[in-house]
């Protein structure tokens, strides 16, 4: 509730009232819990970021095992891809309104900054995981492709595309993955990369043999 409160109307214009309402308890319930509207808005980010309540960093969940565990470059990002963009649609909007607070509240600049840092820690990953795997462009360093993925994530291109120009978190997804691969890997990694992605399954293929023959 909290979370949509503050994607809604921002930061400044969230109150614990409308929070309370939204939730339908009362406003003395919500201080209790969360005490102040920053601790709230951190306690929303931190589950939206999550998607539970389940006190585990997002890099050392099931989803990163098996995205480590995947043998390709295109079977990485596809993995990546998905949790990215399920994470970008429950916690883009609040992490707005901590940017927003931060401009507001000298208290939220922390969280901002913090929130800035966890998106490059995951780019690293990241990318240090695509060079497991696959050649960067010589032009490209470690430190340039770590920035271009920071961009890509960032939450108000997330917003933009989304609610601005429509996109479906599905083409959001393959706009994603496919913008790491050309801007990122080198031109065999890349078309590799692609076609592992873009191949159709087995049963996909034995059924469209069957329907030929």
């Amino acid at each position: 509730m909290a979370s949509a409160e503050f994607e809604r109307r921002g930061y400044v214009a969230t109150s614990m009232r409308a929070v309370a309402e939204a939730a339908g308890v009362s406003v003395p319930t919500v201080e209790l819990v969360f005490g102040t509207k920053s601790q709230l808005l951190r306690a929303a980010i931190s589950s939206a970021i999550r998607g539970d309540a389940e006190p585990v960093p997002m890099l050392k969940r099931a989803w990163a095992q098996r995205a480590q565990e995947a043998s390709s470059v295109g079977e990485f990002l596809a993995i990546v891809g998905r949790v990215l963009v399920e994470g970008e649609q429950r916690s883009a909007g609040p992490i707005l309104a901590a940017f927003e607070a931060a401009n507001h509240d000298e208290s939220m600049s922390a969280l901002a900054d913090q929130l800035r840092g966890q998106r490059a820690e995951t780019a690293a990953w990241l990318v240090d995981e695509l060079i497991a795997r696959a050649s960067l462009r010589r032009e490209i360093t470690r430190e340039q492709a770590i920035d271009t993925v920071w961009l890509l994530m960032d939450p108000h291109g997330f917003i933009a595309l989304t609610r601005d120009r429509g996109w479906t978190a599905e083409r959001f997804e393959a706009w994603f993955i496919d913008s790491v691969h050309k801007l990122l890997l080198a031109g065999e990694s890349a078309t590799s990369a692609a076609a592992t992605r873009s191949r159709p399954s087995r049963s996909t293929t034995s059924t469209s043999r069957r329907r030929t023959s």
